[in-house]
C-alpha cells in the first residue's frame, strides 16, 4: 500500500510521531511504501527520516521527491507565505505507480491500521475522504457558491486524510482541472488545495469511515468517535507548537509516538518556530481568552 505525505521544512515536527504511528500500528510495514514530497530538505533532514524508519524497525519502501511550491504554485494564495500544501495535486504525476495512495497530513495520529484500506470500495471514484460537513459551514463556501456555483448542502471534506485513485486522476485529468480553477481564481483559495478539491469533486467522492480524520483542535477534550482513530490536529497552536504542551490536551499523545532522536533533531525552538506563532498569535489569544473564561 502507497501512502504519501507533502511537507516543508516547518511540518518536520508533526512528521516525526505521524510517521512513526503510521509504524507502530501497521501489523506489517514490509506492505508499505510511504512517497514523502518535500519542499526545501535539507540532506540531514532526510537522513533523519531514514533514521527514523530504521528506529521503528520499519520493513517497506521509501521514497523522497523533491519539488518546488513556489514554482509550481506561487501565483495562488499562500498559507502564511507557504504553497506546500498544494504538492498533494502532483501525487498522481510524481508517483511512479498505477495503484492507490493514501495521502496524509503531518499532523496525524494514526492509531489503527492503515492496511485495513487495501481493498476499500472506492465505487469507481477518484478519491475517497471523510465528510465533515456541508458547506455552509466551510470558511470558503462564499466563493464556492457565489462564483463556482455550488450548492450549500453541498458535502464538505478537509484533505487532510484522502485516498487517491491515481489511474483515475490521470485519466480524468483532475490536476488540470484544479489548476484551471486555481489560474483563474488565484487569490479566492481560502482553503488552498482544499478549496480546489472540494470544488472539483462536488459530491463525487466516496466516504471513509468517519474515524480515519477525526479533528482534534486545542482546549477541547480527545473526539470520541471510535477507540482506534486516526486522529487531526486541526487549528492552531499544535502539540508541537511554543506553548503547545500546556495549551493542547492533544499533547501527551502525540509525545507517545515522538521518537527520541527526532525530539533533539526537531523540537527544539527555531527561528522558524517564533515567526510561526507571531502569525497564529490570534488563536493563542482565543485560547487564552477562552481558558481564563473557563476558569
Amino acid at each position: 500500500m502507497n501512502i504519501a505525505f507533502c511537507i516543508n521544512r516547518l511540518a518536520l515536527a508533526g512528521l516525526g510521531p505521524t510517521l512513526s504511528s503510521v509504524i507502530r500500528n501497521c501489523t506489517k510495514s514490509s506492505r508499505l511504501t510511504i512517497w514523502l514530497l518535500c519542499a526545501g530538505f535539507e540532506q540531514k533532514d532526510k537522513d533523519a527520516i531514514a533514521r527514523l524508519l530504521i528506529e521503528e524497525d520499519f520493513k517497506g519502501a521509501y521514497h523522497i521527491i523533491d519539488f518546488d511550491p513556489v514554482k509550481e504554485f506561487g501565483g495562488f494564495a499562500s498559507l502564511h507565505g507557504d504553497w506546500t500544501a498544494y504538492g498533494r495535486l502532483l501525487l498522481p504525476e510524481l508517483l511512479q505507480t498505477e495503484a492507490r495512495v493514501l495521502y496524509l497530513d503531518a499532523d496525524l495520529i494514526i492509531e489503527l491500521d492503515v492496511l485495513e484500506l487495501t481493498d476499500f470500495d472506492l465505487q469507481n471514484k477518484a478519491v475517497a475522504v471523510v465528510s465533515g460537513s456541508t458547506l455552509r459551514h466551510a470558511l470558503d463556501h462564499p466563493f464556492l457558491v457565489n462564483k463556482l456555483g455550488l450548492s450549500l448542502d453541498s458535502n464538505y471534506f478537509n484533505s487532510g486524510v484522502l485516498l487517491f485513485d491515481l489511474e483515475l486522476w490521470r485519466k480524468n485529468k483532475y490536476k488540470e482541472q484544479c489548476l484551471s480553477i486555481a489560474k483563474k481564481y488565484p487569490n479566492d483559495l481560502v482553503s488552498h488545495d482544499q478549496t480546489l478539491l472540494n470544488a472539483v469533486f462536488n459530491n463525487e467522492f466516496a466516504y471513509l469511515p468517519k474515524n480515519y480524520n477525526c479533528p482534534w483542535y486545542a482546549g477541547k477534550s480527545r473526539p470520541n468517535v471510535s477507540d482506534r482513530m486516526i486522529i487531526h490536529y486541526l487549528g492552531s497552536p499544535k502539540p508541537w507548537d511554543i506553548g503547545g504542551r500546556f495549551l493542547h490536551n492533544g499533547y501527551s499523545l502525540w509525545k507517545t509516538y515522538l521518537n527520541a532522536q527526532w525530539a533533539k533533531s526537531y523540537t527544539s525552538i527555531s527561528s522558524g518556530d517564533l515567526k510561526r506563532a507571531w502569525k497564529i498569535r490570534r488563536s493563542y489569544l482565543r485560547l487564552l481568552k477562552s481558558k481564563i473564561k473557563g476558569h
